[in-house]
């Protein structure tokens, strides 16, 4: 059974240092509302919460998650690690994310999803970008649900498209598969957002540089 619940307005950010993943992502997102595209660092974007793309045990030791660290201090990895033990007993899965508080005034917070499970793990021929992304939106939701109005703004990267190897046109429109996913149904936690991704995508050949964006159906 799924609870319905009312998501809050959202502005989003996609921003890389990847020219052809910005431009991918204006392909991808062209008709999308709420939606900023630009070039330039992360680190740069002004909003509520960063998304970070990791590995399952929280080591930011490589990509956005190392330059992050750099950027928030070596306490943040610990914090994230912390949020894996408390949650999900040390091992963040595909398809989850945790949030916890910067200890900056710009972002108020960090989100944590993996898209592989170690670290440089090659992931162009799955859908953990997809999964990865809705659970990162799932994890701003949740935030705003405890603490209403919390995360209005968020930031996020090209999910797998450096040390994933997903080529740029994959993540985007995985990407956009996962950002409409997670607008089009309401999930009641990380499990049955990961179920329905696997259910509705699974089928689908992600390993295709050339294929039209993904449409997920809605859920009746």
């Amino acid at each position: 059974m799924t609870v319905e619940h009312v998501k809050s307005p959202l502005r989003v950010v996609l921003t890389d240092v990847n020219t052809e993943v910005v431009q991918s992502w204006l392909a991808a997102f062209a008709d999308t509302p709420g939606i900023d595209v630009n070039r330039g660092s992360i680190l740069d974007q002004n909003v509520d919460a960063w998304v970070t793309p990791t590995n399952s045990k929280g080591r930011m030791d490589g990509g956005v998650d190392a330059v992050i660290k750099r950027h928030l201090g070596a306490g943040i990895q610990l914090k994230v690690q912390r949020a894996i033990r408390e949650s999900f007993g040390g091992s963040l899965p595909v398809g989850a994310a945790v949030c916890v508080p910067s200890g900056a005034v710009t972002p108020k917070f960090l989100i944590s999803t993996p898209t592989m499970t170690r670290t440089s793990q090659d992931v162009s021929e799955t859908l953990n970008v997809a999964l990865a992304c809705a659970a990162a939106f799932q994890a701003v939701h949740m935030q705003n649900e405890k603490e209403p109005g919390s995360i209005t703004s968020v930031a996020l990267v090209g999910m797998g498209a450096a040390t994933g190897r997903v080529p740029a046109r994959v993540c985007a429109n995985l990407m956009w598969t996962g950002y409409t996913l997670f607008n089009d149904h309401s999930f009641q936690d990380y499990d049955d957002l990961r179920k329905t991704v696997v259910e509705q995508l699974g089928g689908i050949d992600e390993r295709s540089e050339e294929r039209v964006r993904i449409v997920p159906p809605k859920r009746r």
